[in-house]
């Protein structure tokens, strides 16, 4: 762990040469990945790795600046070799204003390569299990201890210890010439005690029966449509269509189609998006986040009106809005920036059997495969997975190919309806600050009509 007094020299050498503000980030990570086929192990990687990144603002602009390991001797000549400071500031620094926040050791379960290899092939036999059609099963383990410290020149100084851990299955399922793909993530903000509390072969049976369902799939018809979007990973939709908009990072440029409309209504009254980094043991949650920051319950659109943003420091600064606990970064080095953590649409009242019902002709979107938007314009795109077409108020087939098309800001006005259903799942987010685990979820969700593409023939 990188020394209190090495980061003190440090913010004060940033304050006595002309900076504004200054952050030291050190990061101490260990990781385990393990990818196992059936029951053959294919690739395994596991190590550790230290690093420090120093920032600074001076007269509106941020600099940052990172190397491995936290030597003092390297991280002055990191600094001095890369910033050429500039008016002196009066005074000295130290941790006074703000004390010690600190996280301390959880009570983690720890496993070794063994245990971890055995629960990937539990995985996989259980998804083969479901029917001789299940042509492949492959399990990806994955965990991650992160114990972080951050002090700044505001008099923070923060200690915190992020575990993760987190599964993903991925089955294929054939018959004759047709081939049927789906996948399930399972993961929490805790250690290998997470796989006593929920029953993995279970998920792995969920993937199989997935890939079962997309077998001799039609092609997905295209047009504007109703479409009814699954709870759970479902979510990834909103997280995409305006979760990027309503960060900082995008509004504070004006980069955003959310910018300048606080108060203001952006969606239908069923509409309540959240951004909670503080959901115990959630897959998308922090302590803190990389600022130092407590994270925290964030209301973004509460009934359709636009109450807030996603807020880290530096765009704070200038949109004249305090920090939400909202900034992240992948690792040492990669500055941050405000990202979301748990993202999703509050429960409504509605049900699934009533959206389905009310669609005369439209698809039901079990699952998204990835998505992208432009922040300015809200235009996203999405493939789904597992996508079913809806006609006279029943599920009749499965189709594959579909996309969904449109911008945030007008979906948004066209959710008619709200499920009681809600679930959260778990994915990661790439952007600015690197690959972050996001936590992405919702009930049932039905939107009147948008733009569904595909390759119908």
């Amino acid at each position: 762990m990188i020394k209190e007094t090495t980061a003190e020299k440090i913010l004060d050498y940033i304050l006595s040469h002309g900076g504004d503000f200054g952050e030291v980030f050190y990061e101490d990570t260990s990781f385990t990945k393990l990818r196992m086929t059936g029951k053959e192990i294919e690739t395994v990687s596991a190590g550790n790795e230290t690093g420090t990144g120093i920032r600074i603002f001076q007269n509106g602009a941020s600099l940052y600046f990172y190397t491995e390991g936290g030597e003092e001797e390297t991280l002055f000549r990191l600094l001095k070799e890369n910033w050429k400071g500039g008016k002196p500031q009066v005074g000295t620094f130290g941790f006074a204003s703000q004390g010690r926040k600190y996280y301390g050791d959880q009570d983690l379960r720890q496993a070794g390569l063994p245990e971890k290899a055995a629960l990937a092939e539990r995985c996989n036999l259980a998804g083969l299990s479901v029917s001789d059609r299940i042509s492949r099963m492959s399990t990806l383990y994955t965990d991650m201890d992160q114990q972080v410290f951050i002090a700044n020149t505001e008099g923070l100084c923060a200690q915190d210890r992020r575990n993760k851990t987190r599964l993903y299955i991925a089955a294929t399922a054939k018959d004759g010439g047709s081939t049927g793909n789906s996948y399930i993530g399972p993961g929490a903000m805790r250690g290998f005690e997470y796989y006593e509390m929920i029953r993995p072969e279970d998920w792995a049976k969920k993937a199989a029966e997935g890939a079962l369902n997309m077998l001799h799939a039609a092609p997905c018809p295209t047009g504007r449509m109703p479409v009814v979007i699954a709870n759970g990973f479902g979510g990834l939709f909103f997280h995409e269509a305006c979760g990027h908009s309503l960060e900082a990072s995008a509004v504070a440029d004006g980069a955003s189609e959310f910018s300048g409309l606080l108060g203001q209504r952006v969606a239908t009254d069923k509409v309540t998006l959240i951004d909670d980094g503080s959901m115990e043991g959630e897959w998308g949650s922090l302590h803190m986040d990389d600022e130092g920051n407590l994270t925290r319950r964030n209301v973004l659109i509460e009934k359709g009106i636009l109450k807030g943003y996603m807020v880290d420091r530096f765009n704070g600064m200038k949109l004249g809005m305090e920090p939400t606990g909202s900034a992240r970064r992948q690792n040492y080095r990669f500055m941050p920036t405000s990202r979301m953590t748990n993202t999703y649409i509050a429960p409504g009242e509605d049900s699934l059997e009533d959206m389905i019902a009310s669609v005369e002709r439209g698809i039901y979107v079990k699952s998204i495969n990835a998505g992208s938007v432009n922040p300015e314009t809200g235009a996203f795109n999405f493939n789904t997975a597992e996508t079913y077409l809806i006609e006279n108020g029943r599920i009749v087939k499965p189709v594959h190919g579909a996309t969904l098309i449109g911008t945030g800001g007008d979906i948004l006005k066209r959710v008619e309806m709200v499920g009681s259903d809600f679930e959260l799942r778990q994915g990661f987010c790439y952007a600015a600050s690197g690959a972050v685990y996001i936590g992405a979820g919702q009930p049932s969700v039905k939107i009147s009509e948008m733009t569904v593409g595909g390759d119908e023939a």
